[in-house]
């Protein structure tokens, strides 16, 4: 019975896919009947490029594979040279079935741009589905076809080093960035050659994983998942995303590699999801250690029945699909139905008509690092920018400032790029000590120290010090007592967050915390420039530095963009899409939480609180200073009560009572009062960016509808309930005029 249904819903899949493109449903399903079991298991087989100081290579035996038809992608290929002369092979073989070209295209592809999470704090969608396009466009005359992004996994605990890649703890935020990044990948026509396959990752829940430490175990209930964690993947689907990577850590006890329920039941059945489901990088060969299988062969059958189509460099489905299907643990439907969703995309692609599809030189000459390109860079960098603090206006800085720039960050090339930056050429990057040379000249320079003093760390990372930490500083002082103002740049190298780069103390390196308070001792004005892949811990920084802005790894262009910053071009305008917390102790600290039945009461003993800190973060979400002044006044609500098929107008007065023009991001956010399941203190729901003049005035109206009141009732039904609502607009999730008014049934 459970075969004649598996084989039933094939025959469906596939008669809705002749419905939507016969001609395309016609040459696929042709080109199966020609195609041997060993041809089709090799299309479900993800190879890996090997890289070099030269770019990327190939090995001996993987080429084989590529001639042999035991291959349908390649991971880690691009320029256009390498992968023509691969494509070559893929058009040696029998069926001349073309080869799939992916890659990490994951903030830029030379052009880079700021790190996910930095990007995000732009509050610009226009803006993140620009830099995609930019991307898919750089990428594809570069020979790439296919993108492992966009990542969209929630993530409330900035020790996962992976936080860099996503757009921080906010779920409804993440639903808009996710579908504005697929649009800007995908375009409206995948047989276009400037786009890109987009592939949303990591599915699921794997921004969840406990300690925060990378590959680590996940454990929730399905509320939790539908409520807070899914909503994003499933922006994606909607969005007509192509492909999905397979998390590695379990759901519900099952790894999601070999989880039916997570990529049959919920992706394609409930979702509706078309494309095909890739796995992360050896994923099926892990489920052993995950302890849910005793070896490959195992593995291999639960992957593919779960409905996992290819295979990332595990080579499980290459050497046990056949056995397997020998041994009737999986049937010829299993694989068919695999190997026409790989099939399919290629199609969508156009590479049967043009297998070298996008690829050409002159091509990537002209759209490479264009100008055009760098300047958006730059623009985006800019505006991802927070300022946490500005006492007594230091910034933005005065024409004849004396300054002493210090500090490990100050020239580092390699860090500004950040991680995940794949085929970014490091040394094409501005650093922050060549921008104010730039702009002022000669300028007085010193390190101030290592990155960290901690060897096993810095061999880990691959760096070397540079001398001694005393050394340093005491020559760091010396430049200090020099200056008018001193700029520190500060925070991570590029390798100390991104993929496998947990950390459990997530300050500053005791090294640079040294050089800090030396030069704060100096009695000199000191603007901290953080460089970073996750929120810090800044407590000391908060309480003593005067200024402190935020420019996470910035890209190409980052030093530029810093130098505009810091002296006024620009004024900055980002919000933290994750909270800063005050100490490691906090973690996981976000801003919608839930209510407890002792909430916080200071004045008693007995209710949810630390001895030793507040429960509130340092800088809460949403929140991000301007070297203006705005202020919120007569928050209006156009009416009491609604009905479900109403609207409620909410607008606000939002006035730029400072001194400069400038910009800022009107937040809206809700609260359930009471309902059949606890919910959050507030979630937000809209935001306008706005830009006003000093002296303007402005009303920012929202629309509520009942859509922006529904949860997962206790039944896991989707629906708003009758009752009492709050609403609160503001700068910052914590700074907000606070309204009421009821949903009538």
């Amino acid at each position: 019975m459970k075969l004649l249904a598996q084989c039933a819903l094939l025959f469906l899949s596939l008669q809705l896919h002749a419905q939507q493109d016969p001609q395309r449903h016609r040459f696929i399903t042709t080109l199966m009947q020609r195609m041997t079991i060993g041809e089709k298991i090799g299309q479900l087989n993800l190879l890996t490029s090997d890289m070099d100081v030269t770019g990327p290579f190939m090995k001996e035996n993987y080429k084989q594979d590529i001639l042999n038809g035991a291959c349908g992608a390649i991971f880690n290929a691009y320029t256009p040279q390498y992968t023509r002369k691969l494509q070559d092979m893929a058009m040696q073989t029998r069926l001349k079935i073309p080869l799939l070209f992916g890659y990490d295209v994951i903030h830029g592809h030379k052009t880079i741009f700021p790190i996910p999470l930095g990007e995000a704090c732009t509050w610009d969608l226009a803006l993140l589905e620009k830099s995609a396009r930019i991307a898919a466009e750089e990428a594809s005359a570069d020979g790439l076809h296919w993108t492992f992004s966009p990542m969209v996994d929630i993530a409330r605990d900035p020790r996962w080093g992976r936080v860099a890649e996503g757009v921080g703890e906010d779920t409804w935020y993440g639903v808009q960035v996710a579908k504005a990044k697929v649009r800007g990948y995908q375009g409206t026509d995948l047989s276009t050659p400037n786009t890109l396959l987009a592939c949303v990752k990591h599915f699921a829940l794997y921004g969840a994983i406990e300690a925060g430490r990378d590959y680590n175990t996940v454990d929730m209930s399905r509320r939790q998942m539908y409520q807070f964690y899914l909503p994003p993947y499933k922006a994606a689907v909607e969005a007509g995303v192509g492909t999905v990577m397979t998390s590695f850590n379990e759901v519900d006890g099952i790894p999601a590699t070999g989880n039916h329920w997570l990529m049959t039941e919920l992706l394609r059945e409930e979702w509706g999801f078309k494309g095909f489901v890739v796995t992360d990088y050896t994923a099926i060969n892990e489920m052993i250690p995950h302890g849910i299988v005793k070896n490959e062969y195992e593995a291999g059958a639960l992957a593919l029945k779960a409905g996992v189509d290819m295979d990332m460099q595990g080579s499980v489905y290459a050497t046990q699909l056949k056995k397997l299907l020998d041994d009737k643990k999986i049937t010829l439907q299993d694989i068919d139905q695999a190997v026409y969703r790989v099939l399919e995309a290629k199609y969508k692609l156009g590479l049967f008509k043009d297998p070298y599809r996008g690829a050409d030189s002159a091509r990537a000459k002209k759209v490479i690092m264009s100008t055009t390109n760098l300047q958006a860079a730059r623009e985006i960098a800019q505006r991802s920018f927070v300022l946490l603090k500005n006492e007594q206006q230091l910034l933005p800085l005065r024409k004849g400032t004396k300054i002493a720039l210090i500090g490990p960050l100050a020239n580092a090339q390699r860090d500004m790029i950040g991680n995940w930056s794949a085929a970014g050429d490091y040394k094409q990057a501005s650093t922050l000590l060549e921008a104010l040379k730039s702009r002022l000249g000669d300028i007085d320079y010193a390190p101030g120290a290592n990155l960290s003093d901690d060897r096993g760390l810095l061999k880990k990372l691959n760096i070397t010090d540079t001398g001694r930490s005393e050394d340093m500083r005491k020559e760091a002082v010396e430049t200090a007592r020099k200056a008018d103002v001193v700029i520190l740049a500060l925070g991570e190298s590029q390798g100390m967050s991104g993929e496998a780069a947990s950390r459990s103390d997530i300050g500053l390196p005791a090294s640079q915390r040294a050089l800090l308070e030396a030069v704060y001792n100096t009695g000199k004005p000191v603007v901290l420039v953080l460089m970073n892949g996750r929120p810090l811990t800044l407590e000391w920084e908060d309480a003593h530095i005067p200024a402190i802005l935020e420019t996470w790894f910035p890209g190409t262009q980052g030093g530029y963009a810093i130098a505009d910053v810091l002296f006024g071009d620009y004024n900055p305008a980002g919000k933290i899409t994750m909270s800063f917390p005050r100490n490691t102790g906090q973690i996981p600290i976000y801003y919608n939480h839930k209510n407890t039945g002792r909430p916080l009461d200071p004045n008693n003993k007995y209710t949810s609180k630390y001895l030793d800190v507040s429960n509130e973060p340092l800088y809460p979400f949403g929140y991000g200073l301007s070297y203006t002044k705005f202020t919120y006044n007569n928050l209006q609500l156009d009416k009491k009560n609604i009905r479900p098929q109403e609207k409620l107008r909410v607008s606000v007065t939002v006035e730029n009572a400072g001194d400069y023009d400038g910009e800022e991001v009107v937040q809206l956010y809700i609260q359930d009062v009471t309902a059949s399941v606890n919910r959050p203190v507030k979630e937000l729901r809209n935001f306008r960016k706005i830009m006003l003049k000093k002296g303007e005035r402005r009303e920012v109206t929202f629309d509520i509808s009942v859509n922006d009141l529904k949860f997962y009732d206790k039944n896991m039904k989707y629906v708003a309930e009758p009752g009492a609502f709050k609403v609160f607009v503001g700068t910052n999730s914590r700074d907000v005029l606070e309204g009421e008014f009821s949903l009538l049934p």
